[in-house]
Formats: C-alpha cells, sequence, structure tokens
C-alpha cells in the first residue's frame, strides 16, 4: 500500500508505470487499474489480471486537455466545449483515436476513450507521470471483469491481492463511474449514464445529447456497457417498491439470507433480513452504491433486495448500475 499523500511513495508510483508496471490507482469515481496506456505489454496485462476481453476497450486518463492531441486526431467544438465544463471530473470523451498510439488501450478500435480526473493524488500522479514520459494512464476499474468496482484501496487489495501496488486516496467521493459521451460522430451521444445528466451535458456542449438508438450507425465500444456488469456474488433483485413490500410479506425462503436496500424499513422484520437505508440524494446514492453492495456481500447475503431508484435524469447513472447489476445472474 502506497500513501497517496507521501511524495516517495508517488515517486514510486510513476516509476512502476514508467517501468511497465500495474498500479492501483485512485480517482473520484472508483478506484482504477492502471499501466502506461502505450506500452503495449502493460496494457495487455490489465485485461490478463481483470480477465477482460481484449476488445473491450479501457478509458486513458490525462492529466489535463493539453494532453488530448497525443491521443486524438480530431475534437469537436461540442467536445471541447464539454472538456471546459466538466475537466477535470467524471466525464469520459470518445474521440477519434490518431494511428498507431494506444491502440492495444482502445481494443483495436479507431477511437478511444479520454478523461481527466479531478482526484487530486490521481492529478498529483498524472501530472508527474507526464514528466517521466506517460503520456496516459489506461486505468478501468480495479475489479475483476464484471464484478463491483471498488471504492476504497482495501477493497483493490481484496480484489488482486497484496502483490499489487496500490496508492490509497481514501474513499472515492463520487463512487459510480464516469459519464460517458460518444464525440466521435459529429454529435454528442450518451453511451453510460453517470452524475453528470444529460441535460447538464445539452448546456454544456450547446446542443442535445442523443442515445446510440437516435443514430443509424453503430456506436463504438465503451466501458462498462455490457447488459451484465457491476455484479456482486448474491443475487440482485431490482424492485419496485410494491413487489419489495409483497416480496418482504412472504417471507425470505427457508434458510436462506436476504439483504434489503429501500426507503423505508420493512415492518417486523424476519429473521436472516439485513435491511440498510436508501439514500434520498442520488449524489449520496452513487457514492455508497458499490460499497453497499460488497458489505451485503461481506455479510454473507444470499440474495440483494433493491427498491427502484426514483425516475429522472438525476438518478440514471445510479438505476444504470443497479440494473447490470440484476441482469448479471
Amino acid at each position: 500500500m502506497l500513501d497517496g499523500q507521501n511524495p516517495e511513495d508517488l515517486s514510486r508510483a510513476v516509476a512502476i508505470l514508467r517501468d511497465g508496471g500495474l498500479l492501483g490507482l485512485p480517482t473520484e469515481t472508483v478506484y482504477g487499474l492502471a499501466a502506461d496506456a502505450e506500452q503495449e505489454a502493460a496494457v495487455r496485462q490489465i485485461f490478463t489480471t481483470k480477465a477482460r476481453p481484449a476488445d473491450h476497450p479501457l478509458i486513458v486518463h490525462v492529466a489535463d486537455a493539453t494532453s488530448v492531441a497525443h491521443f486524438a486526431h480530431e475534437v469537436p467544438d461540442f467536445a471541447q466545449r464539454l472538456m471546459a465544463a466538466f475537466w477535470p471530473g467524471p466525464l469520459t470523451l470518445i474521440l477519434p483515436r490518431r494511428a498507431g498510439v494506444a491502440a492495444v488501450a482502445a481494443g483495436g478500435q479507431d477511437s478511444v476513450g479520454l478523461r481527466c480526473p479531478s482526484h487530486p493524488i490521481a492529478q498529483a500522479l498524472l501530472r508527474r507521470a507526464r514528466e517521466a514520459g506517460v503520456r496516459g494512464v489506461a486505468a478501468p476499474s480495479a475489479n475483476r471483469f464484471g464484478r463491483i468496482s471498488p471504492t476504497t484501496a482495501a477493497r483493490v487489495v481484496d480484489e488482486f491481492g497484496p502483490a499489487l501496488p496500490v496508492l490509497d486516496g481514501g474513499p472515492c467521493a463520487v463512487g459510480i463511474e464516469s459519464t460517458i459521451v460518444d464525440c466521435s460522430r459529429g454529435q454528442p451521444v450518451l453511451l453510460r449514464p453517470g452524475v453528470i445528466t444529460p441535460a447538464e451535458l445539452a448546456q454544456a456542449c450547446g446542443q442535445p445529447v442523443l442515445r446510440p438508438s437516435e443514430l443509424p450507425d453503430a456506436a463504438p465500444r465503451a466501458s462498462g456497457t455490457l447488459e451484465a456488469h457491476y455484479a456482486p456474488r448474491a443475487r440482485v433483485y431490482l424492485r419496485s417498491p410494491t413487489a419489495l413490500h409483497q416480496a418482504l410479506a412472504d417471507g425470505p425462503p427457508a434458510g436462506q439470507r436476504w439483504a434489503v436496500w429501500s426507503t423505508q424499513a420493512p415492518q417486523g422484520r424476519p429473521a436472516g433480513l439485513d435491511w440498510q437505508p436508501w439514500p434520498s440524494a442520488p449524489a449520496e446514492a452513487a457514492r455508497v452504491l458499490f460499497a453497499q453492495l460488497r458489505a451485503f456481500d461481506a455479510a454473507g447475503a444470499d440474495a440483494i433486495w433493491i427498491e427502484t431508484p426514483p425516475p429522472g435524469e438525476a438518478w440514471e447513472g445510479v438505476g444504470d448500475r443497479l440494473q447490470r447489476a440484476a441482469a448479471s445472474h
């Protein structure tokens, strides 16, 4: 475990990336499994370590917008406006990739996902790494492919063991992965919702943000967009308040441990049921989402029943992660 506040440990982390190693990296969204985006052997090791398909692209993290031109050969005006509004921050932009740059990290596509994280330790690392010749860092979430993303350094160690060096930056403030906007097809297209809403994106870039179904051509592949993803070991059931109330009235099957995450505490809580209150604010729900799923797993839950989040754009990122978690079994 490396202390992100310690300059010597930060230098060690930069050396690990420069020398082709892997590193657990804190960001404001979730912890990433990081490597120099232009060292093909290191990037392939990310795929191997996560058991991630090699054609499922990784997001490249950069220190600031000045590094974008190294990876992308075209940045539309609306993409520049999005960078100005939300970078550093939890926004990934898919841009046309420069030939010969970060091909393995991009999953072989002619586009590349770029993000500038706002976490101060990630910022310090990326700036110092750039000085050492590392222009960008490929960093998908630091978990086995398809499983729950980690939001603390300790969870990264739980996932991959103590041999992986992890730069500890404390708990992640956002808690779910970045919003992804495809900027490679002439119009902004939302590929993955996050804590930045479509309305906020549209206001910043000055035009509507489309959905993939609104364009005739296929969207590029992007991180975290598979139907089944973000899954705990326990099976996740996403239910309306009415359906959840009925399930609680029926009670869990004999011998099973249930976990329930809902706005109201179950009446006459049956034996073997672990209830936690559902946060009323979407930002707080996002921040604790993955940590709570991991906590239910650690407590030995056989099934996790979760109340469907309220409607509205502000809850879309949380709802997206829960729907994918529920589709994983």
